[in-house]
Parts: C-alpha cells; structure tokens; sequence
C-alpha cells in the first residue's frame, strides 16, 4: 500500500491533530504518503476532491501539530449513504483517480457507522475520537443483548436498548477503555466546577453546571475531580425528592451546593430532562439543549422561595438557583498529555491496521492491570447488534453510585489509571509562555486554515 487518505468527521475533539500525526509519523517510517481529505466525508461528494497531502517527501508539513486543538483538514457531520450507490460509485472512482488504496476515519460511532458502506469496497479502518468516550463497549458480548423496540416517534421507527445482562462487569473487560479527547474534555469540565465553586460560597447559591457527553455520563463522572457536591448522570433517572433532599442538606451545611448535570439526563419517565424540541442533528441524534435549565425550574418549584428567605439569602429561589454550561470549551483547545500520546498511538497503529491487510477494524486503547494502557487493533463487526447497527456505549451503571450522587467505588477505579498522569509538565509551561505573551495583544489570531488552505489540491475532470 503506498497511499492512505485520513478524514475527520463529526465533532471536533482536542486531540485530532495529535491522531493525525502519529498516523502521519507512523507512514513516514513505513514510506506511504498520506492524503488528508477536506471537511471529511463532505468532500468526498465534492467532484474535485479537495485534499492535501500531509507528507510530501515523507516528511510531515509544519502545519501539523500534534499540540493543537481541532483538526486541521477540518470535519464535516455528512455520511454516506449505503442506499445510494450511485453515490458510493462516484466516490470509488474519486479516491481511485486520487490513488488512495486505504482510507482512514476518525471520528466516534457515527463515523464508524459511516464507513461501513465504504469497507465493502475499500480497505476502511477507525481511529477513534469522541469527547463524550461513548465509542466503545463495556464487554464484548454487549452488542448482542441489544433489544429493538418498536416506536413510531424514534428515527426508523425503532428504539434500542440493551436487556439485562448476562456478563460479570469487568474494568479489565472494556474494549476501548477510553477516547481521546475525553481526558482534556474532562479537565476543562473539572476546572470549571472549581471556579464556579466560588461564586457559589460567596453568594450563598446553588449552581447547576452542565456538561457534555450526550447519552453517556463519563464527562460528567469525571467532573467529580472538581469536587461537586452532586453528579447527575444519564444512566440513572432523577429520582427528585432524593435530590432535592440531598440539597437541603448540603446547603445547610455550607451555604452553597455545585451540582454536575450531564446533558442527557432523564426524569423519572426515562425521558431526556434537556430535549426541548424534537430536532435533530445530522447524523439523527436529538439536540439537547436545556438539561440544567429544566432541572433548575424543577428545584426553583420543589425547593420555593420561602426557604431562602428563611435564611436571608434570597428574595426568591430563582435569584438563589443559577445554571452554567461548560458548553464547546470542553471540546477546544490544546489536549493535555495523556490525550495527545494515546491519541498518536492509536493514528499509528490506524496504519499499521491498513499495511497489514486489515479492513474494517479499529484501533482501540485498552487497559488492564497487568499491562497497564496499550493500543491494538479490533474488529468492526464486533461492535454492531443483529441489526448491523453500532451504538454509542453508556456509562456501566456500576460506575455510579445513585444513593451517593457520586461515583462508585467501580467509578473511581475506573478514572484514577486515566487521570494518575493525566497532564505533562509541558502542558503548564505552554500556558506560561502563551497565554499572556505580549504578543497577542498586538497580533491577530492566526487560522491554521489560511496556511492550509494553500496547501489544497484538486482533482481535475469527471468523476
């Protein structure tokens, strides 16, 4: 194989750019040329193919930089079809006129539903990237106790669930233990919870910050290194007289409560508390827009004004109760240590997966107590139920304790190998020279597009 092409796809994560080089670096010493393709699968629609080549001469352009957030042949949330196959003609003839003979994509479980049309006629691997951690499974039987339910509301007129299961829940079972993106996401999350904390004491309020992570509480779990009082997280319905109980109790004590929301969390119906409209986004998920704003006027009702007056720290419990999102901030930026090595690892052994001869396979960060952390290659079909569909992977329940509102003793095991050495020294030092250099405040912001976008070829002619 003497060319690959390497796309990013759906949502942008810290640690892109560090998976991009580490397959860039990795094919420099196996002398394969890299193409990186434009906006994704986007491009791949385009007739002319926008690309650039990300080593010429196998050395890597200077545009890459693996401690740079985003990506930097930018992504796009379009996917290919597999019903249209006039569509995945086009596209073949496209890539074969662009003599790619493998293709990379990284992205989370809609890329790697994504490119399974593509597998069928190209050699397809996944390196993985999700913020939200939720590509992956919990044990590898998971897929196949998948439920399908019939809902004429959901997408296709299905829902799915997982039935209860067989398998003893094993940390060193996980495939896929954990994403890149997801430590830095979770750092941001965390810091975020600390400073808020001190608006809290010092008016005396109840603050609700939300966080990402879609269906899948991991984000939220690991914001309990900020030191919330309270984590909410969607596996487990809100149980509201507990939680409202819980509060009290916290903020008689200390005259303040920080509760952690993830942004899917569910009341007591199993209905997502954040979805404010039936929208969607274009890979078909509902957009969840408003967890932390419904639960707040859910506790400005249950709790009443009455309350805070009674301790002089509030005409009204709706002054007393404030929201915040972490919001895109967790998703930015430049990734802390742990996610920009795994995160080269996984781009390289991405590669490695093509060279060998492998087709539709991913490179996964696995774990275990004897090994430690280590990136090897699984196959794709494992992952998908009986439907050959891929879904993304929630938090096991046991991570979490709902009593406590905390994470479980499962849950602490689980974060402390990802976190122990989470952020380099490098990571603080780059702050201290960069954030307040006299420099910004005199130079415009510099878009890593403007220099690739000189960079950029296109395919002459039909397809």
């Amino acid at each position: 194989m003497k060319r690959i092409g390497i796309l990013t796809a759906g949502g942008d994560t810290p640690a892109l750019n560090a998976t991009i080089h580490g397959a860039v670096t990795r094919a420099n010493q196996l002398r394969v040329e890299i193409v990186g393709l434009i906006k994704g699968f986007n491009c791949l629609f385009n007739p002319r193919v926008p690309h650039v080549f990300l080593n010429p001469l196998f050395q890597n352009i200077p545009e890459l930089d693996p401690t740079k957030g985003g990506t930097l042949i930018g992504s796009s949330r379009d996917y290919v079809d597999p019903e249209r196959k006039n569509d995945l003609d086009l596209i073949m003839g496209r890539l074969s006129q662009l003599g790619i003979e493998g293709l990379i994509c990284v992205g989370g479980d809609g890329t790697l539903n994504g490119l399974q049309p593509l597998a069928e006629r190209l050699p397809t691997v996944l390196a993985p990237k999700t913020i939200d951690n939720d590509l992956g499974l919990n044990y590898p039987s998971e897929p196949d106790e998948m439920v399908r339910v019939n809902d004429p509301a959901a997408r296709g007129g299905f829902r799915y669930k997982t039935a209860e299961s067989r398998a003893v829940f094993n940390l060193d079972q996980i495939v896929n233990y954990v994403t890149p993106g997801y430590a830095t996401a979770v750092y941001v999350s965390a810091s975020g919870v600390e400073r808020i904390r001190t608006t809290a004491e010092s008016h005396r309020r109840i603050a609700i910050v939300e966080v990402m992570g879609r269906h899948s509480g991991y984000i939220a779990l690991g914001s309990a290194y900020g030191r919330p009082d309270v984590i909410l997280v969607p596996e487990h319905a809100l149980d509201l007289e507990l939680l409202v109980e819980r509060v009290k109790q916290i903020y008689d004590l200390q005259k303040n409560v920080v509760i952690v929301c993830g942004e899917g969390i569910v009341d007591e119906q199993g209905r997502d508390l954040g979805a404010e409209s039936r929208t969607t986004d274009p890979a078909g998920n509902i957009q969840l827009t408003g967890a932390a704003e419904a639960l707040r006027a859910r506790l400005i009702q249950m709790i009443g004004d009455r309350y805070f007056q009674l301790y002089r720290r509030g005409e009204s419990a709706r002054e007393a109760i404030f929201t915040r999102k972490v919001g895109h901030t967790q998703r930015g930026g430049r990734p802390i240590l742990f996610d920009r090595f795994y995160a080269a690892q996984q781009g390289a052994c991405a590669v490695e997966l093509l060279i060998e001869g492998r087709n539709n396979a991913v490179s996964v960060l696995q774990y275990n107590q004897a090994k430690g952390f280590f990136v090897e290659g699984y196959d794709a079909n494992r992952f998908r139920d009986r439907w050959g569909l891929i879904h993304a992977r929630r938090m096991h329940p046991c991570m979490y304790d709902p009593h406590l509102m905390k994470p479980s003793r499962m849950g602490i095991d689980y974060l402390t190998p990802i976190f122990g050495d989470a952020i380099g020294e490098d990571d603080a030092e780059h702050m201290r020279q960069t954030l307040f250099a006299a420099g910004n405040l005199t130079q415009p912001y510099h878009s890593i597009n403007t220099d690739v976008n000189k960079r950029i070829r296109f395919l002459a002619g039909p397809p």
